[in-house]
């Protein structure tokens, strides 16, 4: 009888020691586990320090920078058929920048060659004498398109330097006025600025035929 209240002390002993082991344990915070998403994000991205390696015969995959801009635009000035859309034709295919001053400058020259309610006028809205027929400028060209590619053509042929300068630089239509006035292009020289006005312009639509539609 003696031997097993001897051993009841000691068994009391042992369960309290694993208690007190259970309580440490459930006492120590679990350690965080490591995001890899940051915030914001749906991606995977490894976590810091950590590193990727690609095989050698891998290749990375180029993105085409090719644009578009120039064909896609193009058909829609065409449909869309007004004097404006004539104007950024011709900045299009002479690879200047469409901006609003050189659309202006593109806007006064036209309307002193032909007026403003028949622009397109044999379909020469500048009177280009390149490629119309007509030397002095009183040719016509199949459709409105063509008139744009020539009048582009002519005007970087080297023969108006300062023109296609200030174009490239599309900064100022005044500037590309004094341009056109100072270069051969008319014998009048537009009287240097005399005969150009520089009031609002009208956005007239030219006829379908005119533009080949």
């Amino acid at each position: 009888m003696r031997a097993r209240r001897g051993i009841r002390p000691l068994a009391a002993l042992a369960t309290l020691a694993v208690a007190g082991m259970l309580a440490t344990i459930s006492l120590v915070p679990a350690a965080p586990v490591p995001s890899v998403f940051a915030a914001g994000e749906d991606t995977v991205s490894p976590p810091e320090g950590q590193t990727i390696e690609v095989a050698d015969g891998v290749a990375a995959q180029e993105v085409s920078q090719e644009s578009y801009t120039a064909a896609t635009g193009s058909q829609t000035l065409i449909a869309g058929g007004t004097n404006v859309d004539w104007a950024k034709l011709v900045l299009i295919d002479g690879d200047w920048p469409v901006t609003e001053e050189n659309v202006t400058f593109m806007m006064r020259w036209m309307r002193q060659e032909n007026g403003a309610d028949n622009w397109f006028n044999r379909n020469n809205p500048l009177n280009n004498g390149q490629g119309s027929g007509g030397g002095s400028g009183l040719g016509s060209y199949a459709t409105l398109v063509d008139a744009a590619y020539y009048a582009a053509e002519n005007l970087k042929s080297g023969r108006y330097p300062a023109v296609d300068a200030a174009l490239v630089a599309g900064t100022s239509a005044d500037a590309t006025a004094q341009a056109i006035w100072a270069s051969p292009w008319a014998s009048s020289h537009y009287g240097y600025g005399t005969h150009w006005s520089s009031r609002p312009y009208e956005v007239i639509e030219a006829p379908a035929e005119a533009w080949g539609r």
